[in-house]
């Protein structure tokens, strides 16, 4: 269930962090020479007041967050996203908690109590530390001006505040996690000014802020993929702010000629581990557009790792368009001669054989498959069409 939710929401919850036109130049320029300065730490309201409620709701959905099987619980994932947090934060520092969450959409949000979300999607898509740390300051600039809470009182004078507050309830499900972040959508003014103090926090803390504007690029070509071919006939947020491009200069050019920490390497260390579930889940999504483009960025900054080839391989058999079998064939004979290869790649070449009526090969590669991993989930599965193609 969580991953049809996952599927439908997909193209309204991808970019919540950006959802914004570009601000005036000047000001843009102000935050990223570091004019900004960030607010005391926050003290926690009275509970008798809106923001005092709010802060109460949102620790009781942090309690069931730490329990949550969605909550991904590795240690060293979760120390580095808490350690580059507090990087960008500074003396609040202490007020933030970072939980990664396991679902393949591209997010990162913040509570107004301090509790923010990582979601996996969103580290399987940036490259390196310092787009992480784009992302992560964007959020912890929400955070620091208080949107959530101007947000909230907005709904309460339009009386929406019971739609608001609905999905808080239900945080356990990936699917009602999205809901909350499109209902709790940031004003495009926020959106601009979260944008400038990301820049002017990820600068401070020493990291590149070229690699923001990159982070946007990248998502965008994904949503470009596909017929629709326009990101705004394919995502509601692009729809209803068409200004892509612009907020893309707009973040070269608060980075203007600066440079600093990429971390590249570091980042990728702490991703590899989870890499395999990543891109598992990843396909899991169905949306093979988007995966191919997400993929062949990576293939083509690992070309050795054969199992990135069979993801996209399987991607394209999956999709199965124009000359997608013949090219995840390609893909799969090479994943087979590179590092990392793939067991799961001759499986794959055994259901395109089998399906182009190619009986004996078809068997060979799912004897192969079988011999690799003799304890696979669907060993079952493959070994009744192996009995089938023998009889």
């Amino acid at each position: 269930m969580a991953a049809r939710a996952n599927t439908a929401l997909s193209r309204r919850r991808w970019l919540q962090w950006g959802c914004a036109h570009c601000a005036a130049l000047g000001g843009a320029a102000a935050y990223a020479q570091g004019d900004w300065v960030a607010p005391p730490r926050h003290t926690r309201p009275d509970l008798a007041g809106d923001e005092g409620g709010l802060w109460a709701l949102m620790d009781r959905e942090e309690t069931k967050l730490r329990r949550s099987s969605f909550l991904v619980r590795d240690p060293t994932l979760r120390n580095y996203l808490s350690s580059l947090a507090c990087k960008l934060a500074g003396e609040h520092c202490p007020d933030v908690r970072v939980y990664p969450v396991r679902t393949p959409l591209f997010n990162a949000s913040m509570a107004p109590n301090g509790m923010m979300q990582v979601w996996t999607g969103l580290l399987l898509r940036v490259e390196n530390e310092a787009q992480l740390a784009a992302v992560l300051g964007h959020e912890i600039g929400h955070y620091l001006q208080r949107h959530s809470i101007e947000r909230l009182r907005d709904a309460q004078a339009r009386s929406a505040f019971a739609t608001l507050l609905a999905p808080f309830g239900i945080v356990g499900l990936v699917g009602q996690l999205g809901a909350l972040a499109g209902l709790l959508a940031y004003s495009r003014e926020h959106e601009r000014e979260a944008d400038r103090i990301g820049i002017a926090l990820m600068t401070k803390a020493g990291h590149d802020p070229r690699e923001a504007a990159k982070v946007w690029a990248n998502i965008r070509d994904e949503l470009s993929a596909g017929p629709a071919g326009d990101p705004a006939k394919r995502s509601v947020m692009f729809a209803t702010h068409p200004g892509i491009e612009e907020r893309q200069v707009l973040l070269e050019q608060m980075a203007a000629d600066k440079s600093g920490f990429v971390g590249e390497s570091e980042y990728q260390a702490i991703v590899e581990p989870m890499l395999w579930d990543l891109c598992e889940d990843e396909l899991k999504r169905a949306q093979y557009d988007e995966s191919i483009v997400l993929l062949d960025r990576h293939c083509e900054k690992r070309p050795r790792r054969g199992d990135l080839r069979w993801f996209r391989g399987e991607a394209r058999r999956l999709r199965a368009q124009g000359d997608d079998i013949e090219r995840a064939v390609a893909d799969f004979n090479a994943a087979l001669t590179l590092d990392k290869p793939p067991a799961q790649a001759h499986r794959s070449l055994g259901f395109i054989q089998r399906e182009q009526g190619r009986k004996e090969d078809a068997a060979a590669s799912f004897s192969r498959y079988l011999e690799a991993l003799p304890a696979a989930p669907d060993a079952g599965l493959v070994q009744s069409y192996l009995s089938e193609l023998k009889t």
